[in-house]
Order: structure tokens, then sequence, then C-alpha cells
């Protein structure tokens, strides 16, 4: 590949794997902070008990079955999968869940998101970043890698 400015081939290559594993630990973490206030019963932003309208919004938008025990998934892959994908531990099976998870979420929610004032375009950048990092792995600097498993 014919580089803008390749005199900076070096850097790049240096901050490349750098950069992606920022990614994974940034993506991860973010995952994180939506999960565990689900799993510890705590107020996140302005929600005064997360897990609740998490099962709320799965029963009574979606219409799905199960709410709680959706709810209970969807926490725990929120809070211990994002865990998982920061640490780069079993990142090829934790994070195609979360691109289910993000698919769903910007398909059934769509009508309620608009693309300028709620913010449907989180979601969807999140379907990506999942993808990416299902497609990538966990890269060098992960768990995975420390346990010579694929990354």
């Amino acid at each position: 590949m014919q580089l803008i400015f390749p005199r900076l081939r070096s850097i790049y290559d240096r901050l490349e794997p750098l950069s992606y594993a920022l990614l994974r630990i940034a993506f991860g973490l973010m995952l994180m902070t939506h999960g565990i206030p689900k799993l510890l019963g705590r107020s996140h932003g302005s929600m005064a008990d997360p897990m609740a309208g998490s099962v709320n919004l799965i029963a009574n938008v979606l219409h799905l079955p199960g709410a709680p025990l959706i709810g209970w998934f969807v926490a725990l892959l929120e809070g211990v999968g994002g865990l998982m994908l920061a640490l780069g531990f079993l990142t090829r099976i934790v994070a195609p869940m979360v691109v289910v998870q993000m698919l769903v979420i910007s398909y059934l929610l769509a009508p309620t998101f608009p693309w300028i004032d709620r913010g449907y375009e989180y979601p969807l950048m999140l379907v990506f970043v999942a993808l990416c990092i299902s497609a990538r792995g966990s890269g060098r600097a992960s768990i995975d890698a420390r346990l010579g498993r694929e990354f």
C-alpha cells in the first residue's frame, strides 16, 4: 500500500496494535457502564432502575416472552461480556453476541430513535464496532493472545 506520508510507516506500524487494543478496551468498558448498573440494581443516568427499565421495554414495548430472563442475559452480556472484551478474553464468542444485541436494538427501536434527537447513531455505530471486533478478534494485547488462543 502506498502511504501519503511514507516516512511515518514505522509510527503507523507501532501504533496500529495499540490503537486496536484501545478501541477494544474502550468498547468493552463502555458496555460495562450499561451492564453493571443493571446487575447491581443501581441508577444509571436518568434511569433509577435500569434493569426494571430494560425488562419493561422488553415486555411492554417489544412484547417478547421471558422479559426478565432476556433482561438478565442483556445485563450479563453488557457487564461481564464488556469486561471480557476489554480484557480480550473469548472475544470471538462475546463480540458476535453484542453484534446481534445491537442489531436487534437498532432494528426494533429504530422508530423510537430519531437519527438526530435521541441518538439512533449510537446503537448503529456499536453494531459496526462489535462487527469489527468480531472479525478481527482480540489482537496481540489480550488474554486470548497470552493463552495462545486465536486472536
